[in-house]
């Protein structure tokens, strides 16, 4: 069963407490004999922090919405397209984002539960923000209040400020940034710490460990820009240093 059909068919429920399951504990039904079922066939695991992630992308892509006070079409078709959402399972998605819009809480109760589910897997809440500013950055542009909520958001996460490069320059334009900043180096760094880095980031950005760590799969094509961020920020630094 698809990350989709597990949120949407009640699992969530079973899954998820705090402010994201009651928030998408309010729309998604009572089909939990039907997920337990399929559960069982897949001989899956405990889903519950790859429903987080998904919830946690929604919902929080719904609050920034709220921050710069428009929806765009292009911020809709990238969400659809980059992660996969099927035909039959938009309408169930845009109730659950339409929910978090109305939803009088802030955005933070969201940020803080997702903090402390991932709070041992800070790869996983780079990789949140990341799909959150490739959502911001659909329309060619980030507005000063998007890149506002995403630096709230970051600092909720306890992100560093590699990161929330990582998570926001590469998605735009990965040619324009500080490519040092982005590895988590400086330009005094010597060349064996700009290799150590540089793999330990290939390292933890590897889809397989991604996924294991509660990315769903139809959420790795952002992973993969980034990782691909990544790449070319280490074969920036090689050019200017003269390295192999």
């Amino acid at each position: 069963m698809s990350i989709w059909g597990k949120i949407l068919g009640g699992a969530a429920g079973l899954a998820l407490a705090g402010p994201l399951g009651a928030l998408i504990g309010a729309i998604a039904g009572h089909a939990v004999d039907r997920y337990r079922s399929a559960q069982s066939e897949e001989g899956e695991g405990d889903p519950t922090k790859s429903i987080a992630f998904t919830i946690g992308v929604i919902v929080l892509s719904a609050k920034m919405a709220k921050a710069d006070g428009v929806v765009t079409r292009d911020e809709i078709d990238a969400f659809k397209q980059m992660f996969r959402v099927p035909s039959h399972e938009t309408a169930n998605v845009a109730k659950v984002f339409n929910q978090a819009r109305r939803d009088s809480a802030g955005f933070e109760p969201y940020a803080k539960q997702l903090a402390g589910m991932f709070r041992d897997n800070p790869v996983v809440l780079e990789e949140l923000l990341n799909c959150l500013a490739y959502i911001a950055h659909a329309d060619g542009k980030l507005h000063p209040d998007e890149r506002q909520y995403l630096q709230e958001v970051s600092s909720i996460f306890g992100l560093d400020s590699s990161a929330f490069e990582r998570a926001t320059a590469t998605t735009l334009d990965p040619d324009a940034a500080d490519p040092y900043q982005l590895l988590g180096v400086t330009r005094e760094s010597t060349n064996d710490e700009i290799k150590s880095a540089y793999r330990t980031l290939v390292r933890e950005n590897h889809p397989d460990r991604l996924m294991a760590q509660g990315v769903p799969e139809e959420f790795i094509e952002v992973a993969n820009a980034k990782l691909a961020g990544i790449n070319a920020a280490y074969e920036t630094a090689q050019k200017e240093r003269g390295f192999s």
